[in-house]
C-alpha cells in the first residue's frame, strides 16, 4: 500500500520522499567514474602500438596472464570485458532515466537551453547524444572483444584494415572521448570535487582541463587508429603475394 500511495503522490505515508533516486544517482556516478577512468587506461594501453608492435603484444599478453601463467589465456580478457560490459549496461540504463522521453520534454529542455545559454546545459546535450551512440557502438565493440579476446598488433590491425572497421572505431572514438570528458567534468561539478573558495573560478578551470584532456585523448586516439590501419595494411600487403601464389597454383591444378 505504501508503494501505491507513493506512486500517486510522490511521497510516502510519513511525508518523506524515497531515497531510491538518490541511490540510483550515486550508482550512476560511481559507474560513470569507473568507466571514465577505464577509458583513459584503455587508451594508454592500445596506444602502446605507437611505441612498437612488440610493446603492444607484451601488454596484451599481460592481460592474458603471460606474466604468471605458462601459456596465455585469452579467456581472461573475455572475463574482464564481460565485467566492464555489465557496468556499462548498468550505467547506460541509469543514464536513460534523464533522457527526454517525449517531444514535450524535449521542447522544455530546448527552451531552457535557449533561454539560459549555459554551457553546462549544452554539454549535457552532447553527453546525452554521444551516450546514445555509445549504447550501440560501445556494446558492439565489447561483444566483439568478448567473443574474440585475442589481442595482437596483427589481429587488431587486420580488424581495422582487412575488415574495414576503422570508420566504426573513428565514430566510437569521438563519442567516447566527448562523452567521457563531459561526464567526468560534470561529476566534479556535481559532487564538488576540487571545489575552491570561488566556484566560478573553479568551474572555469575545470572546463579548461576538460577540453585539454579531450583534445589530448582525441589526438592520441587518432594517432593510434592510424597506427593500427598502417599495421593492418602492412600485413595485408605481406600476405597478398602468398595468396596470389596460392591462387595461381590452384588455377594450374584446375587446368
Amino acid at each position: 500500500m505504501t508503494n501505491i500511495i507513493e506512486g500517486y503522490i510522490g511521497k510516502r505515508i510519513d511525508g518523506k520522499k524515497s531515497r531510491i533516486p538518490a541511490r540510483l544517482d550515486f550508482i550512476q556516478s560511481a559507474t560513470g567514474l569507473f568507466l571514465g577512468l577505464f577509458m583513459w587506461g584503455h587508451m594508454f594501453f592500445v596506444a602502446t602500438i605507437l611505441i612498437s608492435e612488440d610493446a603492444l603484444n607484451f601488454v596484451a599478453g599481460a592481460f592474458e596472464g603471460s606474466l604468471f601463467l605458462s601459456e596465455k589465456q585469452p579467456l581472461l580478457v573475455s572475463f574482464i570485458v564481460f565485467a566492464v560490459f555489465c557496468i556499462f549496461v548498468v550505467h547506460a540504463c541509469l543514464g536513460m532515466r534523464k533522457f527526454p522521453i517525449n517531444f514535450r520534454q524535449y521542447q522544455i529542455y530546448k527552451a531552457h537551453a535557449k533561454n539560459m545559454r549555459h554551457s553546462d546545459t549544452t554539454l549535457w546535450f552532447w553527453q546525452a547524444n554521444t551516450g546514445f551512440i555509445m549504447f550501440f557502438l560501445g556494446s558492439a565493440h565489447l561483444i566483439i572483444m568478448m567473443t574474440n579476446p585475442e589481442i595482437t598488433a596483427q589481429v587488431s590491425g587486420g580488424r581495422m584494415w582487412g575488415h574495414f572497421m576503422w570508420p566504426f572505431y573513428l565514430i566510437l572514438l569521438f563519442a567516447v572521448e566527448i562523452h567521457g570528458g563531459v561526464g567526468l567534468y560534470r561529476l566534479c561539478v556535481k559532487w564538488g570535487w576540487f571545489e575552491g573558495k570561488n566556484t566560478k573560478i573553479t568551474r572555469a578551470r575545470l572546463t579548461k582541463v576538460k577540453w585539454a584532456l579531450t583534445v589530448f585523448f582525441l589526438a592520441l586516439g587518432l594517432l593510434t587508429l592510424g597506427a593500427y590501419i598502417k599495421t593492418g595494411y602492412k600485413y595485408a600487403e605481406l600476405e597478398s603475394p602468398i595468396q596470389s601464389e596460392y591462387q595461381i597454383n590452384n588455377d594450374i591444378k584446375g587446368l
